[in-house]
């Protein structure tokens, strides 16, 4: 069986022309054979895509030789088969979206990169707060143990968050991560700016924690949410806490679907019996709608769903 790779990355460098970048770009991945998603912007690249061993050499070998390029480091997973479906490149306005009218060039102003044994060692000071930048449903499949899980939706909410909480963050050291670094890039530029002191930021994000030989992904509990097929990766090699919780019943859980709702799709944390119980909606709605994408995937008859949702009714009556 052929062996594929996952990789990684973003980088912040001036790009003169995106729309022109990211076309070129994409010619050339279809060509080699690769697959994934990459976002170009004036600012720089974030993407990831899988491909085979010689497949994902070749490209991590023609992007350190592109001019301006060259310090660009690529975090990489192995693979049993591509981790993406299609292949896309798109120019955005942002790599990550934070809408800021003073936008922050993380070239110029961030907060302070830390090894993963530096932010092991940090995060057990007791005058240290921990914030996750990341979006919700991240965090409730896994994060660092006694991190700060911000009440926001986007993570271009978090800037204002942060504002509302400043005095549980003033005089403390703020230690802040995201899957693979980009968030924090600007996050902790922007916390920098907004006048914290003692700002650092996990180098390499959780991805490149968890592989570390020396923490091995201690005090990390639940898995990492990755944006391909995959879903999630582990990250703590001691020992494995789940932090899921089943968005029906609340037992532990690590399976993440969409909502069978196609105008809906939010994410839910759901074991297998109860996506087939709960007909993968999230709510009754979603559930009874005639777009349900469970029912018609399952060839369901109009009497079949009746009758799962009066036995779903009963057993919530009786609860």
């Amino acid at each position: 069986m052929e062996k594929y790779k996952v990789l990684l990355y973003y980088y912040y460098t001036p790009i003169e022309d995106p729309e022109v970048f990211a076309a070129e770009h994409l010619a050339y991945c279809k060509e080699l054979g690769l697959k994934g998603r990459i976002l170009v912007a004036a600012e720089g690249i974030n993407g990831t895509v899988s491909g085979t061993i010689e497949q994902t050499e070749q490209y991590m070998e023609m992007m350190k030789n592109k001019p301006g390029f060259s310090d660009i480091i690529f975090k990489i997973d192995e693979a049993d088969m591509h981790a993406f479906k299609k292949m896309h490149v798109r120019p955005r306005k942002e790599l990550v979206t934070l809408r800021l009218e003073d936008d922050i060039n993380p070239n110029e102003v961030t907060g302070k990169y830390l090894s993963p044994k530096e932010f092991f060692d940090s995060m057990q000071d007791e005058d240290t707060i921990v914030l996750d930048a990341r979006n919700d449903y991240e965090y409730d499949l896994g994060h660092f143990r006694g991190a700060v899980k911000p009440d926001i939706k986007t993570f271009r909410e978090l800037p204002q968050w942060v504002r509302e909480n400043k005095e549980m963050l003033e005089g403390k050291k703020i230690l802040t991560y995201c899957t693979g670094g980009i968030r924090c890039e600007k996050f902790s530029g922007w916390l920098v700016k907004e006048g914290f002191e003692d700002v650092g930021q996990l180098h390499g994000g959780i991805v490149t924690y968890g592989k570390d030989p020396e923490v091995q992904g201690e005090l990390w509990d639940g898995q990492c949410y990755v944006f391909d097929e995959r879903i999630s990766v582990p990250v703590n090699q001691k020992e494995h806490v789940v932090v899921g919780r089943d968005y029906f019943t609340g037992e532990p859980s690590e399976r993440y679907v969409n909502c069978a709702n196609p105008s809906c799709n939010r994410q839910i944390i759901c074991t297998e019996e109860n996506e087939h119980k709960h007909l993968r909606g999230c709510s009754h709605e979603c559930r009874t709608t005639p777009r349900n994408l469970y029912v018609k995937e399952h060839n369901l008859t109009e009497e079949e769903v009746e009758e799962r949702l009066r036995k779903l009714g009963e057993e919530t009556v009786s609860a």
